[in-house]
């Protein structure tokens, strides 16, 4: 911090005389120097003193601009910053500034040290100099000061908690030409914010994060796990995530000077760096790319972001083998992964169910909650991952590299891909879920609070017997309506359907006996007493229909169409949700 009374600017300026060579000390090369706190306060001093944040790049821009470079289209992001910069544009006092911070970190455009220092303040380009963060580029004939470019990606991402944090990552697409390094650490992408939302947040004591990338589910496990283990094959990764936790430090309330107290960074592929370890939560954004392998590769032949070295969706399959054996008792996991959906000539659709293989991955005795969230042909997922590294850059290696996945596919019989969430568990008693769903339409965010919810149902619902259920009062759940479809003039409706407005947003298909029983659960009579009143009503012949009923309800309630209201009925301890 600087020392009060002492403007960022006097701060960057009275740190940059006293600067010298960096140290001597082992450090991960082309990555952001991590070792010097000072300098990194100072950087991010001057970051908050221009708003460089999540709100603050949305006032600069405006809503559209600020949308298309979430989808990363930034042609009217840049388009409104020149007009900042060149005066064509009225703007507030600072987003000057602002906006050169913008273009420099985000949108790649090369500077002078002078226009730099115009932007985050006098001494500024010796200490991002210091810490890795520049790197030079030939100015123009006619331009006598050097110009300079971004060394890595520099942006704010603002939490589901309220926490804002800056995260440093490699420069993306936009911001470099040609395909994108093999050793390229991701930024904050869609797939790592799913699999933040998914996460359940209850306090825990270990936990750990496989395949950390640049750290952001640490920066979001730091809030309600005493200690997390970050493991990464990639030295860059663990290196930047470093930085990114030094440059957080005080939001994410960790010493910078003793990270090892709450943060452990380890090397090494898959469980590998966590033998003999055990932990109440892991989760994992794993490379589980399906790339098609060759004989002759390397690891160097590989993108270590995505692609985990294993042909197919081994890498997926094995994590779900193998990470309970890493849970303590009752501990969980949720992962991202996708999966291959084999050909099925005997199946009127080709293809197998989609959740075959999956169930045959899963160790005896461990839970597992499988949702598919998307599935796609061979050919959309090859033209998906080879945008993905800037592949198509090249047309003649695009073709080849298209070829080498219809060929990798037809060789195993791949009808489609999945993608999904992966919820698993070590049971600490008998286990209760195993799940497999495909929910492919918009889910509310975070769904982790949800997840929670129904997994603490299920405990509960799952050792209810018969006599038990039938004695519980029920209540229709807040966020669920009715909806009924019938044809102009028709005395009954054709279809009744119950939706849900939050969670994962089911739906479900009701029968007129169902529809009759939800529509009479408002907590005053017990289940069985509605059954037994509409078996009467409607003249069941028989306790069939009675015992049918009864199971559409207790399904009814693991979906959490309905909740129990039965004052000595307890469900399993509530957790504090941090996040």
């Amino acid at each position: 911090m600087p020392p009060d009374g002492c403007s960022v600017n006097q701060f960057w300026t009275s740190y940059a005389r006293g600067v010298t060579s960096p140290p001597e000390f082992s450090r991960v090369p082309e990555t952001p120097y991590s070792y010097d706190g000072t300098a990194v306060e100072c950087l991010a001093e001057a970051l908050a003193a221009v708003d460089f944040s999540y709100e603050g790049i949305l006032s600069l821009l405006g809503d559209g601009p600020f949308e298309a470079m979430v989808r990363e289209q930034v042609v009217p992001a840049k388009h409104r910053i020149r007009q900042i910069l060149s005066g064509g544009a009225c703007a507030k006092p600072g987003q000057r500034r602002l906006a050169g911070v913008v273009d420099f970190f985000m949108l790649g455009r090369a500077t002078s040290a002078e226009a730099l220092e115009a932007s985050l303040g006098e001494g500024a380009y010796d200490v991002l100099d210091r810490l890795n963060l520049l790197i030079p580029e030939s100015a123009p004939a006619d331009q006598s000061s050097s110009m300079f470019r971004a060394a890595f990606d520099l942006r704010p991402h603002s939490a589901d908690d309220g926490t804002d944090l800056w995260v440093v990552s490699d420069l993306g697409a936009h911001q470099t030409d040609g395909v994108l390094p093999r050793d390229y650490v991701l930024g904050v992408g869609q797939a790592s914010l799913t699999l933040a939302q998914f996460t359940e947040r209850r306090p825990v004591d270990k936990a750990l994060d496989l395949g950390t990338g640049c750290g952001i589910q640490v920066f979001h496990l730091l809030g309600h796990c005493r200690h997390v283990t970050a493991t990464d094959i990639s030295s860059r990764a663990l290196g930047i995530t470093r930085f990114n936790l030094v440059l957080n430090a005080p939001a994410l309330g960790i010493d910078p000077d003793n990270l090892e107290q709450r943060v452990s960074l380890r090397l090494g592929s898959l469980l590998e760096p966590v033998q003999g370890d055990r932990f109440d939560l892991v989760v994992s954004n794993p490379p589980f790319v399906i790339t098609p392998r060759s004989e002759s590769e390397g690891e160097n032949d590989r993108f270590t972001y995505r692609d985990g070295g294993l042909p197919g969706d081994d890498i997926v399959s094995t994590l779900v083998r193998r990470i309970p054996q890493v849970l303590n008792r009752g501990g969980r996991a949720q992962m991202l992964g996708n999966w291959e959906i084999l050909e099925d000539a005997h199946d009127e659709t080709g293809k197998q169910p989609w959740d075959l293989r999956p169930r045959q991955w899963l160790p005896e005795g461990c839970e597992a909650w499988f949702i598919q969230r998307e599935e796609t042909s061979p050919e959309q997922y090859a033209e998906t991952w080879l945008r993905d590294a800037s592949q198509n850059r090249d047309p003649r290696a695009f073709e080849e590299a298209y070829l080498d996945y219809m060929r990798d596919f037809s060789t195993r019989g791949v009808a489609a891909i999945g993608f999904g969430m992966i919820w698993l568990r070590r049971p600490a008693g008998t286990p209760s879920v195993l799940r497999f769903e495909k929910i492919e339409h918009p889910i509310q965010q975070p769904i982790a609070p949800f997840v929670t919810r129904a997994v603490e149902t299920q405990d509960s619902l799952a050792p209810l017997s018969e006599t038990a259920l039938r004695a519980s009062h029920l209540a229709v759940a807040d966020d669920v309506t009715e909806e009924r479809h019938q044809r102009p003039g028709s005395e009954h409706p054709g279809v009744i359907l119950l939706r849900q407005g939050a969670g994962l947003r089911r739906t479900e298909l009701l029968s007129t006996e169902a529809a009759g029983f939800v529509s009479a659960c408002d907590g005053e009579l017990a289940a069985g007493q509605i059954i037994d009143a509409l078996a009467a009503l409607l003249e069941w012949d028989g306790p069939d229909a009675s015992a049918a009923l009864l199971s559409h309800v207790r399904g009814m309630i693991e979906g959490g169409f309905l909740d129990f209201l039965d004052a000595g009925w307890t469900s399993a301890p509530q957790e504090k949700w941090v996040g």
